[in-house]
């Protein structure tokens, strides 16, 4: 069943009023925030790479507070081990059972912070809950949260004592953001005390809601000559030169999931080709290997992506609607 037109109309307020709220806590980033309630509804997750101190936490605990759920945070470090984070089995000497004590990833919206700091076995431990929505100890399958959100953050200047994310885990994540430096004014009425504590946003929906927010995204109508765009971008990105892995099927999938999703956050019940153009950087960039040379020569992902939109072109025989 495609999405109403009425519900795409109180989609388009909902996301409206999510985004205002976190932009309470983080002043000047709508772009960013709304790319991350964009993967928060299209059930996938993030990767927020920049700097320090731009507001990477603030932004991952703002969306937690905004959901009236539960949230956790993960401080990764390299001696944290897989069981600190999908919790462990522990034999209870009373009763002669094995109990279980979930670990932190039990929650709607994880803020995994840092999370290039552990180690790849401690990295892997998120592979399985990142696709599936569950883990498995002991033999024994459980689901996590749902609404279900990962935003990662990693530091790409400072390697020391870090471990790089390998790609099949980088593919797990729908889309890589940065947040980047405020603008002169957003710094102003920053210094001035202007944004608010995360402790003190207001939740604005419940993870039931977003669960239905999300059902209505999944229904968006997509026309066939859309789906041929997207496929002929992901095509652009494995045939560029400079490229020597392309955008996987997982890639062009995440895209067609987030391009509904965006069609809804401004009201509509169909994709335009000027969605998936909005959110074909975030989402393919970090899915992409270039060779050596090109990294050497100061080419960079996004900067791939960017050519490739530039020469494919949309389709315009015939109003996609």
């Amino acid at each position: 069943m495609t999405i109403t037109q009425e519900q795409a109309t109180w989609f388009e307020q909902t996301f409206g009023q999510l985004a205002d709220n976190v932009e309470r806590a983080v002043l000047g980033k709508r772009r960013v925030i709304e790319l991350v309630l964009t993967a928060l509804l299209s059930e996938g997750h993030v990767l927020l790479e920049d700097v320090p101190g731009t507001g990477k936490t603030s932004l991952a605990r703002a969306i937690g507070q905004s959901v009236q759920g539960t949230n956790t945070r993960i401080q990764f470090t390299p001696d944290l081990l897989p069981g600190d984070i999908t919790g462990i089995t522990v034999y209870d000497q009373k009763t002669g059972t094995f109990e279980f004590h979930s670990g932190p990833i039990f929650a709607n919206i994880v803020l995994a912070d840092e999370i290039n700091r552990a180690s790849p076995k401690t990295q892997s431990a998120l592979l399985e809950v990142m696709e599936e929505g569950h883990v498995t100890i002991d033999g024994v399958t459980r689901r996590v949260g749902v609404p279900f959100l990962v935003l990662a953050t990693q530091n790409p200047i400072e390697q020391a004592g870090t471990y790089r994310l390998p790609e099949a885990q980088l593919d797990r994540f729908l889309m890589r953001a940065s947040l980047g430096y405020p603008d002169h004014a957003a710094t102003v009425r920053i210094l001035d005390g202007a944004a608010v504590s995360t402790d003190v946003l207001t939740p604005v929906i419940t993870p039931q809601a977003l669960v239905g927010m999300a059902d209505l995204a999944a229904s968006v109508y997509v026309d066939a000559l859309v789906l041929d765009y997207i496929a002929r971008l992901v095509d652009g990105t494995r045939s560029a030169d400079e490229v020597r892995l392309g955008v996987s099927i997982r890639g062009a999938l995440a895209l067609t999931r987030a391009t509904r999703t965006r069609a809804a956050s401004q009201g509509r019940t169909y994709a335009t080709p000027d969605d998936v153009k909005a959110l074909a950087v975030p989402v393919f960039s970090h899915r992409l290997i270039l060779h050596p040379e090109a990294e050497f020569d100061g080419v960079t992902q996004e900067a791939v992506i960017g050519q490739v939109l530039l020469d494919v072109a949309p389709p315009t025989s015939r109003e996609v609607v």
